[in-house]
């Protein structure tokens, strides 16, 4: 091939990838100036559903009456394909002004400069004391803020009272302990021969898997102390697989996975059908419950401790706002993520979404609590934990969770599988270090 049409080409391809990369990213119109002076800025966020599309616009549409310089423009994007084009728009130096992106991996974005240092804002505008600490932990890289909490959530017990009032248990006293957990299920189970027709609790139902058991059963803490060093392999969290094991011997793995099978969605719900009388979800729950199970009568308390003072610690997740590193006029965005993130706004959004939100003044807002399983889940908060993914194990689940099946296709012991799984940590934290 001729030296020059090689070099061509050679300088065709990476310019024909970046266009594509472009082409694929939606552009903001926040850099041309308007005809009325003020100045645009473009919004991402995932929420297009019929429910929550109308709300975050209507808080847009309130910021933007609220004020004469700045008009926010609202895009929509798939969940699965927000980040990924936030990513290429940095890349690209086209950005969004303001995105919404989720808490594990703000440090590891901040590390990336892939989205901006709001130190600059906060030193004019100190509103860190409005959001609970918890998540104010996760906004953090290098003890700076790059994100702001938006909202939260947090997982709570619920359970079937009139289930309860068969099987002789108080209906207005939900088990506090994991010995009272397991006392309660026994007698809330159902059977008909060899066959369950209701069951009064499996721990691994609903929205609370192993790695949360593992955070309730070790006084809340997770896989990585404050400094990032392995808390894995500790003696709390073998004997919480060992408990978590007693379950599915008890019931029978086969039990386990064919009932698991059978469940769906609405009607079919395993706790709405009254397949199982105790069930772990998040608060928004309710709203399924408001809707598939009126006539259902249930009761919501924290999560069971491990023994009395371990602690009812639950496990969170949720979503923050951040100006992507590049954003065209972070000072008008930051205007809009200060109002995103304050009492009306917030406030909006829990009432109508029934969602936790991180400002603590609009969380606690009287009117939003006046439903008794929000405000439950509101309590619930001052339990709940959530953390950062370490910068040095950012892919730390995919090695532990082959150990955690392991242990309950009977493959390896928990001592085993939590011994090997720290290691695995190490190796891989260490390689990412050198």
């Amino acid at each position: 091939m001729h030296r020059k049409y090689t070099r061509n080409i050679l300088w065709i391809v990476p310019m024909v990838l970046l266009l594509l990369m472009t082409a694929c990213t939606p552009r903001s119109d926040s850099s041309e100036q308007r005809a009325d002076g003020k100045v645009e800025i473009d919004f991402w966020t995932f929420w297009g559903s019929e429910t929550r599309r109308p709300i975050i616009e209507k808080i847009i549409s309130d910021f933007n009456a609220s004020q004469d310089r700045i008009i926010v423009k609202h895009t929509y994007l798939p969940f699965g394909d927000i980040w990924t084009k936030n990513l290429a728009a940095v890349a690209a130096g086209n950005p969004a002004d303001v995105i919404i992106n989720d808490y594990a991996n703000v440090n590891l974005r901040a590390s990336k400069n892939q989205n901006t240092n709001l130190t600059p804002y906060l030193q004019k505008d100190n509103i860190e004391a409005n959001f609970y600490s918890e998540l104010w932990k996760n906004v953090l890289y290098n003890n700076e803020a790059y994100a702001l909490p938006f909202n939260t959530d947090t997982r709570m017990l619920y359970y079937n009272k009139t289930a309860f009032k068969e099987a002789g248990l108080d209906p207005n006293h939900p088990p506090q302990t994991w010995a009272e957990l397991e006392e309660y299920a026994q007698k809330l189970d159902e059977k008909s021969g060899d066959t369950y027709q209701q069951v009064g609790f499996y721990p691994l139902w609903g929205d609370f898997g192993i790695d949360s058991w593992l955070i309730n059963g070790d006084n809340g803490q997770g896989y990585f102390d404050d400094n990032n060093q392995t808390t894995i392999n500790t003696p709390g969290k073998v004997d919480t697989l060992k408990w978590l094991l007693s379950w599915q011997d008890r019931l029978g793995r086969q039990t386990v996975d064919a009932m698991k099978a059978e469940f769906g969605n609405g009607q079919s719900d395993a706790f709405i059908s009254g397949k199982v009388a105790m069930y772990i979800q998040t608060g928004t729950y309710n709203t399924q419950l408001e809707e598939f199970g009126k006539d259902l009568d249930f009761g919501v308390a924290p999560i069971p401790e491990r023994e009395s003072g371990s602690g009812h610690w639950s496990s969170g997740g949720g979503f923050v706002v951040e100006i992507p590193r590049g954003a065209k006029h972070p000072a008008e965005a930051w205007e809009f993520m200060k109002y995103l993130t304050g009492v009306e706004a917030q406030k909006y959004w829990a009432i109508k979404n029934f969602d936790n939100v991180a400002n603590m003044e609009a969380a606690q807002d009287p009117e939003a609590n006046q439903n008794p399983v929000y405000k439950a889940s509101v309590e619930n908060l001052e339990s709940t934990k959530l953390f950062p993914i370490p910068l040095s194990a950012p892919d730390y689940k995919n090695l532990i969770n082959p150990h955690m099946d392991a242990v309950l296709l009977g493959k390896e012991t928990p001592e085993q599988a939590l011994a090997a799984a720290q290691q695995d940590i190490q190796n891989l934290m260490a390689q990412n270090t050198k």
